[in-house]
């Protein structure tokens, strides 16, 4: 395969996503009792029905909020925001009013795609909603000229210091992930396949590693309603959906290794977000009986590397080899390409690469050096395979979800009680890492962990909430006051070791 395989596709994204036969099987909607086939053509007059809606109220190059949970109309909401030229914002139903409110309003999203789950988590927010399911009466609407480098979609990400950024993509990014996608299960679209994923599709490993590469395909993808990953629930999606292609979260597989589970009948199993080490492969083997093809990316560029069982052996601790169509370097201090461990880095031009940080330029400029995005990831060659050692920054990787602890942060000091604090990631065997705070208590303030708990899971997102609080009388802290994580992870990764 090489990168002219995989041309950019030109015009717009949602017409990329709905080019399939009118009676081809789209999507498996799951979300009720009884399962529900939809057709591209009854998924295009979903999207006309409500892109007819969305040009009464926005125009081309609005942002446009979906807060909505795996389901056909999640997918059809993207594609009229995309028909009609505007920008979609995935939002995601674990987050909280505070959440939603910091992403919606550095959005500037003109309105909000959800359902009456979603409403009543909006809250009273005042950005306006308008229900997904209720489109309106009229003809075929036409596709907004554009072309690949106008903006498409706003992807928020985790960051250590601020507030979450949005990263900006243009209507190439889906071209630019088919080609990971693809290997990564081993060449999707072979006969027969089916593809799902317990990730909500409001993040981009759900949205652009599953959903929407699917409907460009012409794979079916299965929707289904998965509030907590178990094992019960897994099998079950797997056999009523007919699944034969997943994409499964690290923590999603360390719970079917820990259940002992066995899911013969599949063709692929893909993973990303962290590396999953010798023994989950060896197991993986055993439980599916084929090789689980690890990928790496991150929202600014992703899918840029990945394994490919059906091409070459896997190598535990690395994930795979660049991509076709993506240029992969480890940057040594001067930002020279190495053999030793440095930077990784992907070759500017990449074609899932964000256009740019949301009205944060001087964020974008940093991101990049010279010709090269830097990822903030740290590794090294072993041959054409990319080990990967470990993360710059201070991002949370817990179950699947990368957390920003600043965010948190921010969150425990809005209570009263709080005087200071600092967030990290303790490393845990099940979620790799798990959200802990260490909290510095007002003189005379009294205040019990679950209360802090709950005082974050009720604003922000229900899996970013800190699982562990310690109670400090002060937290280690640069000459300017910012408080120093590398030495609160030291101390978090030693509770561990004086626990064994």
């Amino acid at each position: 395969m090489t990168q002219d395989d995989w041309p950019i596709w030109q015009g717009n994204m949602a017409a990329q996503c709905l080019a399939q036969p009118d009676d081809a099987l789209a999507i498996i909607d799951l979300t009720g009792a009884a399962r529900r086939d939809v057709s591209y053509g009854a998924l295009h007059e979903m999207v006309d029905g409500l892109a007819r809606a969305l040009k009464a109220e926005v125009a081309p190059g609005d942002r446009v909020g979906v807060l909505l949970s795996q389901s056909p109309w999640c997918a059809a909401a993207h594609l009229a925001i995309w028909k009609i030229g505007a920008i979609s914002v995935p939002l995601f139903k674990l987050f909280k009013r505070d959440a939603l409110a910091s992403r919606i309003g550095d959005a500037g999203c003109a309105i909000v795609l959800t359902d009456a789950e979603g409403a009543d988590l909006l809250g009273d927010l005042t950005t306006p909603w308008m229900a997904a399911d209720v489109g309106a009466a009229g003809g075929p609407v036409d596709f907004a000229d554009v072309g690949p480098e106008d903006p498409a979609v706003l992807i928020y990400t985790s960051g250590t210091t601020g507030t979450p950024k949005g990263a900006l993509h243009g209507h190439r990014v889906l071209s630019g992930h088919l080609p990971g996608v693809s290997v990564s299960h081993d060449h999707l679209g072979q006969a027969g396949d089916c593809l799902w994923t317990p990730a909500d599709w409001a993040w981009i490993g759900g949205l652009f590693d599953v959903a929407m590469p699917a409907l460009a395909l012409g794979v079916p993808v299965v929707a289904a309603r998965m509030p907590k990953f178990t094992v019960e629930g897994c099998a079950d999606v797997i056999a009523r959906g007919e699944v034969k292609n997943v994409f499964f979260p690290p923590t999603a597989l360390r719970m079917l290794k820990a259940a002992d589970v066995s899911l013969p009948g599949l063709r692929s199993v893909a993973s990303g977000g962290e590396p999953l080490g010798a023994e989950m492969l060896a197991w993986g083997r055993k439980a599916f009986g084929l090789d689980i093809n690890e990928f790496y990316g991150q929202t600014e560029c992703n899918m840029v590397a990945s394994s490919c069982g059906g091409d070459f052996p896997a190598q535990p601790g690395c994930i795979g080899k660049p991509v076709p169509g993506f240029e992969i370097a480890v940057l040594d201090a001067d930002s020279k390409p190495t053999d030793a461990e440095g930077d990784v880095a992907v070759r500017r031009g990449a074609p899932s690469m964000m256009l740019r940080y949301w009205n944060r330029p001087e964020e974008t400029a940093a991101k990049f050096h010279g010709n090269w995005l830097l990822t903030g990831d740290r590794g090294i060659w072993e041959g054409d395979y990319l080990r990967f050692v470990g993360r710059e920054d201070d991002v949370i990787t817990s179950a699947g979800y990368r957390i920003g602890p600043a965010e948190i942060e921010d969150c425990l000091l809005t209570h009263s009680a709080v005087a200071t604090c600092g967030v990290v990631g303790k490393p845990d065997a099940l979620r790799t890492e798990i959200v802990k705070a260490y909290v510095v208590l007002k003189p005379g303030a009294e205040v019990e962990a679950k209360e802090l708990q709950d005082w974050v899971k009720d604003r922000l997102a229900s899996y970013s909430y800190p699982r562990e609080i310690a109670f400090v009388e002060d937290l280690p802290m640069t000459v300017t006051g910012k408080v120093i994580r590398k030495e609160l992870k030291r101390l978090a990764a030693r509770e561990n070791e004086d626990v064994t």
